[in-house]
């Protein structure tokens, strides 16, 4: 559906396997990447059971329709505030249009600040019931989308291990294809923006991948 027009059951949490070449025992440190540590190995996150551990059977597209008698852009805002090689270095834009190389902590952080301080902002995201969404509310929406795509694939990246030692996979997992499926329900991301550059497709567009052949995403 695009924004411009208009069951979730328990899964038994599948233990954190110890035998699993990439996966670091609870006694050694964990590293800040989780890049596969031989040669043509995949990451953990591409790597089963990891991939697949969730916290909801089925489709995703089931959660992320719009409800009846809901409208479409009260129904992206509420979902929008709560929620190949990665470089470690991003691009910021400052509020002077400048382009300034930030390292992945403190892109995270400015990308958080900027989201928090739009949803402080009444006239992004209005909270009274006499109050319009702003004509530019679309393209704000889809720059957010864009920025926290990129700090979903830092995370997968370089933290993916830190994930499974607390054994939050299906949690994380979840959010993220809650989050893709959300993205690609109501035109806010586009596939190049999940698949990223085809020359490098070692990441989270391969994750993506896996998720649609397995039937969790559309």
């Amino acid at each position: 559906m695009s924004f411009f027009g208009r069951n979730r059951a328990p899964r038994k949490r599948s233990p954190t396997p110890t035998g699993h070449p990439n996966l670091p025992t609870r006694k050694e440190s964990l590293g800040p990447s989780s890049e596969p540590s031989s040669p043509g190995a995949k990451p953990l996150y591409l790597s089963s059971p990891f991939a697949d551990a969730a916290l909801v059977k089925g489709n995703f597209k089931t959660i992320v329709m719009l409800p009846k008698y809901v409208d479409i852009m009260e129904w992206v805002a509420v979902n929008s505030a709560w929620k190949s090689r990665i470089p470690l270095n991003y691009n910021w834009t400052s509020q002077g249009g400048k382009q300034v190389a930030l390292s992945a902590p403190t892109y995270i952080d400015s990308v958080m600040s900027s989201i928090q301080n739009l949803l402080e902002d009444e006239h992004v995201f209005p909270t009274k019931s006499n109050q319009v969404f702003h004509p530019s509310f679309p393209s704000t929406i889809k720059h957010v989308y864009r920025q926290l795509l990129r700090v979903f694939a830092h995370l997968y990246h370089a933290h993916f291990q830190q994930i499974l030692h607390i054994r939050a996979e299906p949690h994380f997992n979840s959010l993220f294809a809650h989050f893709l499926a959300f993205g690609r329900e109501y035109e806010l991301l586009e596939v190049k923006d999940i698949k990223g550059d085809h020359n490098a497709p070692v990441g989270v567009g391969l994750l993506w991948e896996r998720w649609k052949e397995s039937g969790i995403l559309a």
